[in-house]
């Protein structure tokens, strides 16, 4: 994989988000170092089973560690205020953005009232221990988790 693919963030949108959410996120997915590509998800009679409203195509280690770097500038507070504020345009309901590495498929579900340990405990993750996912932070556990990996024998 070349450097610059290793800094690709392929985003796919839901038709129904708005531009300058769409423009919130990739401005720092940019301010992270991560060039977008964005391509809009083709409409479907079904819509509403959708439950994302952007997905990130990108090496989830790549991206953490970027992210980890960037912790106390505001790159990483564009980020979290990014994805607080995707809303359907329809209904206003809020969408996670879900993050998928392009390698091995794992998700990390990054939902819109996130707090700030589930980022703080994100950038500390051991992703090898996962080999299904998706990844979603328990709040009542205080702690990521994938459901399968845990219900999947070893």
């Amino acid at each position: 994989m070349t450097e610059s693919a290793l800094h690709t963030a392929d985003v796919v949108v839901d038709p129904r988000l708005p531009r300058d959410q769409e423009t919130l996120l990739t401005t720092a997915l940019a301010a992270l170092g991560f060039t977008p590509r964005v391509r809009e998800l083709p409409r479907r009679r079904a819509a509403g089973q959708l439950v994302w409203m952007v997905l990130v195509s990108v090496p989830l280690h790549t991206f953490l560690r970027a992210v980890a770097d960037k912790a106390a500038t505001d790159a990483y507070r564009c980020l979290q205020e990014a994805v607080r504020a995707l809303r359907n345009r329809s209904d206003e309901t809020p969408r996670p953005v879900v993050l998928q590495d392009p390698d091995n498929s794992l998700r990390i579900v990054l939902e819109p009232d996130l707090p700030p340990e589930a980022y703080q405990q994100l950038l500390a993750l051991d992703l090898a221990q996962y080999r299904l996912g998706p990844l979603h932070y328990d709040t009542a556990q205080s702690r990521w988790r994938s459901e399968l990996d845990e219900a999947a024998p070893r």
